[in-house]
């Protein structure tokens, strides 16, 4: 492994012509798709950052918190000190699949906190020395996989001193890069660190045509006689501008809660677990892949590829639930059904049991039914006794409860 561990060596070792450089916030030659790294003219042995805009940032996005809590600038340049690595030059490893040059030229404009038009460059806006900063770019059709290629080249040739002093479980990725396409991440302990991506209401469907006499069209009735909240516009009752009416605040879309029992909760954190350790084996078979040849005829690498985004895909649906799951237990067992309750029906004169469930740890051939669903539903408060009858395309089904434990 060479000493130089610049961005042409690195673009060099994994197979790519470079290009460049250009300076930071200037126009890169490349529109097609590719690879681009950011690097310091040399290493610099410690991190180097501006305070006053790490607390712009922080004044910026009020939901930013390290290790759970709102931090002090000097709190948040502690922590990023702790992922600088003074030997090395690259600070920054990226792809597109559509322009280099654009996707570049976004990372540059966006302000620190906004998710778009590139929220991923935010560290980079933090240094002191961004008129130092120079790109490089290759152009490639197969940019994600080069840029896997990019992040493990980088990490093994950092010192094993440096890697020791990440914080935590860290990996050893260029500073302003979070995590890897791989799932390579580190632990900055920081969360909260973009503001939420603004979404657009759907537009509502047309129902019917109202006309309005011309003083209400023309917003000329007084709103407050009507009872609803003016918005802003012309005519008398209404709000001077649209500042002042979005200033008197919108209604949270509130948070819809995942119900699931004490058991259900048990096994989706196991099986959490369980997924988020076999993430190094997938990251090993994808390394091990990527060394048999050309990434973009490469079948095995993005068979690997594709098993890691069905992991990613599941790990981030199970986290979601895990934080708004409220664990719900039968209040009397064996009285009435509820959440949690194992059941036991009599229909068509068979015999069927079954736990009512949450829909997150719903799985039928497991016997675990939702109480969401038409039967789970009907069934929700009934006793030993009741019976019910089911609606369904075939006809009507009745079920019987025959023991709710």
């Amino acid at each position: 492994m060479p000493d130089d561990r610049s961005a042409v060596t690195l673009l060099r070792e994994v197979g790519l012509l470079p290009d460049g450089p250009a300076l930071w916030g200037k126009p890169v030659r490349q529109s097609g798709p590719g690879v681009y790294l950011v690097e310091l003219k040399a290493p610099v042995p410690t991190l180097s950052v501006d305070l006053a805009a790490i607390g712009r940032w922080i004044e910026r996005v009020p939901e930013l918190r390290l290790d759970g809590a709102r931090p002090s600038g000097r709190e948040v340049h502690a922590r990023l000190a702790q992922f600088w690595l003074p030997s090395q030059p690259v600070v920054f490893v990226g792809s597109s699949k559509g322009s280099v040059g654009g996707r570049v030229a976004a990372l540059a404009k966006t302000v620190p906190g906004d998710s778009k038009p590139a929220g991923s460059g935010l560290w980079l806006h933090l240094l002191r020395a961004q008129a130092d900063l120079r790109v490089w770019w290759a152009a490639t059709d197969a940019p994600e996989e080069y840029e896997d290629a990019l992040l493990e080249t980088f990490a093994k040739g950092v010192p094993d001193a440096e890697r020791g002093a990440l914080r935590g479980t860290s990996a050893a990725l260029p500073w302003a890069v979070w995590r890897s396409p791989s799932g390579g991440r580190k632990d900055t302990g920081l969360t909260g660190m973009l503001l939420p991506e603004a979404k657009a209401p759907a537009p509502m469907p047309v129902t019917r045509i109202v006309t309005m006499p011309t003083a209400d069209a023309d917003g000329a009735r007084d709103e407050a006689k009507r009872g609803r909240r003016p918005a802003p516009g012309r005519g008398a009752g209404r709000i001077a501008s649209a500042a002042a009416y979005a200033a008197q605040g919108s209604p949270r879309k509130a948070v819809v809660p995942v119900y699931v029992s004490p058991e259900g909760l048990a096994r989706l954190e196991r099986e959490l677990a369980e997924l988020v350790a076999q993430r190094p084996d997938v990251v090993r078979r994808i390394s091990t892949a990527r060394e048999h040849g050309d990434l973009k005829e490469n079948a095995e690498y993005h068979a690997a590829r594709e098993e890691q985004g069905f992991l990613e895909g599941r790990i981030n649906s199970l986290q979601a639930k895990l934080k708004v799951a409220q664990v719900v237990a039968p209040t009397e067992r064996g009285v009435i059904v509820e959440l949690g309750s194992r059941v036991r029906v009599e229909v068509d004169g068979e015999e069927e049991q079954f736990t009512i469930v949450g829909a997150a740890e719903a799985n039928i051939r497991e016997g675990r039914m939702s109480s969401a669903s038409p039967v789970g539903a009907a069934l929700m408060s009934r006793r030993v006794g009741d019976r019910v009858e089911i609606v369904t395309p075939g006809g009507r089904i009745a079920y019987t409860v025959l023991a709710v434990d």
